[in-house]
């Protein structure tokens, strides 16, 4: 790995995250609430399919540490396979992206749309709407959205190792990105910076473990 080699990945993601927040803006003025109100009024979150397409991002994380402990010991009969790597790689990214999205929850500290737990403040609830800068709390960590960030932080990874999958990849995604919003879960705009949140830490990781040359092809 050389500067040079890894300089364009980090211009390329502070260009991607200069956008998002652009249209995190957009989505906070004109999009956001809107939204939240017409999937309220219209009961569109008692679709069942709607919440199970929301379960398979906190089961991929939960599997994760066992299925990496299985990759670290096969790894000491080889060299992993692409395959094998882009596995081990994407669930990395995957936690690390949950992670980054806890920190920027806190700091961030944005309300939910609707109230689901405890009560928390939300838009639907009490009328609460904003960001409200450095609450410690879960009630307050709408933004960005941490589904969305497992989401990309995993399969952008397969996106960028695999590109036969990727056809693949948008029929699995989406659906399941279109779920937070439908399920009140998460705003637009937590669902888009969750999205780059993760494909950020996905590209990151997959040109930083791309670079060894310890891998069979």
């Amino acid at each position: 790995m050389t500067d040079a080699t890894f300089r364009p990945t980090l211009l390329r993601s502070g260009v991607a995250i200069a956008i998002t927040a652009i249209l995190v803006f957009v989505c906070y003025f004109f999009i956001d609430r809107p939204v939240a109100f017409y999937v309220h009024d219209h009961g569109l979150a008692q679709y069942q399919l709607f919440k199970w397409l929301t379960y398979p991002p906190p089961w991929a994380q939960d599997w994760s540490p066992l299925v990496l402990t299985l990759l670290v010991i096969r790894r000491a009969w080889g060299p992993f396979t692409r395959g094998e790597k882009a596995l081990f790689v994407a669930l990395v990214s995957l936690i690390i992206a949950d992670q980054f999205r806890t920190s920027l929850g806190d700091v961030f500290g944005r309300y939910w749309p609707e109230t689901w737990h405890d009560n928390n403040p939300s838009l639907i609830g009490n009328g609460t709407y904003g960001f409200h800068p450095f609450q410690l709390g879960d009630d307050v960590g709408s933004f960005p959205s941490g589904h969305s960030a497992r989401i990309l932080g995993f399969a952008w990874v397969w996106w960028l190792a695999m590109p036969r999958l990727r056809v693949l990849l948008a029929m699995v995604c989406l659906p399941m990105l279109a779920s937070l919003v439908l399920m009140n879960y998460h705003f637009v705009g937590d669902v888009v910076a969750g999205s780059v949140l993760g494909a950020v830490v996905a590209t990151c990781a997959w040109v930083l473990a791309d670079t060894s040359p310890a891998v069979a092809r």
